[in-house]
């Protein structure tokens, strides 16, 4: 199958149901999915993934480098052509450093960028819907610009909507502090905790969200107590 010829019946329609685990996503398609292990994981990010390439959709994975090996052979083991998706664009892995630490820092501004580009090229390509995985544990290290990782999980939430693209934020949570997870919770209007995946009672609006950033980085300045 050619996914880049325009065909709904061989690539699917844009409005068919997606499924993620237990649920159909509806119009929230920007997803935190919080795993304690690579079983419960790929147990349930294989069906996604597989569902996906079935109806001619894009995928795109960015994993972790020293995984990115594991990730290849999981899907592999899981009935995916990985030769063929990969030589025909419907599939295309890279790892952190590739995409969110591109020349050793994050860039806030840049993985926004990065981000809507990924799904306009989707589109521009003929495929009918893209599913974006990004393994974002690297955010709980030192690295430059790692501040802002937050500002951009909630900015996503400006351009998801504007298609009807799912970008799932993956989380393995023996590699994240729990500040992280935290607040991580409260960008995503949508989270997978246990297997399941609901509405994210925890979600904060964006502007609300990023207003309480702009508090917490304020410079406290400290009282002086007066001299009588």
């Amino acid at each position: 199958m050619d996914p880049t010829k325009d065909s709904t019946k061989s690539r699917g329609e844009v409005n068919e149901p997606m499924r993620f685990a237990n649920a159909t996503l509806g119009q929230h398609r920007h997803v935190c999915a919080f795993f304690h292990d690579t079983e419960e994981e790929y147990r349930v990010l294989l069906p996604f993934v597989k569902e996906g390439l079935a109806r001619g959709e894009k995928a795109f994975h960015i994993v972790d480098p020293k995984l990115r090996d594991e990730h290849l052979q999981r899907l592999s083991s899981g009935g995916v052509d990985v030769p063929s998706v990969e030589k025909n664009g419907q599939f295309e892995l890279h790892h952190w450093h590739e995409v969110y630490l591109r020349d050793g820092h994050f860039d806030r501004d840049r993985m926004l960028a990065c981000m809507q580009d990924v799904l306009e090229q989707s589109k521009r390509d003929g495929f009918p819907l893209a599913r974006v995985m990004g393994h974002a544990e690297w955010a709980s290290g030192d690295w430059p610009g790692v501040d802002d990782f937050l500002e951009y999980e909630c900015r996503l939430n400006d351009i998801i909507p504007q298609y009807k693209d799912a970008v799932i934020c993956l989380y393995n949570l023996t590699k994240c502090g729990g500040n992280l997870i935290i607040d991580v919770m409260r960008t995503h209007p949508m989270i997978l905790i246990g297997g399941i995946v609901q509405e994210n009672p925890f979600f904060v609006p964006p502007d609300e969200f990023l207003r309480e950033l702009r508090e917490r980085r304020a410079p406290r300045t400290k009282v002086r107590p007066e001299i009588t």
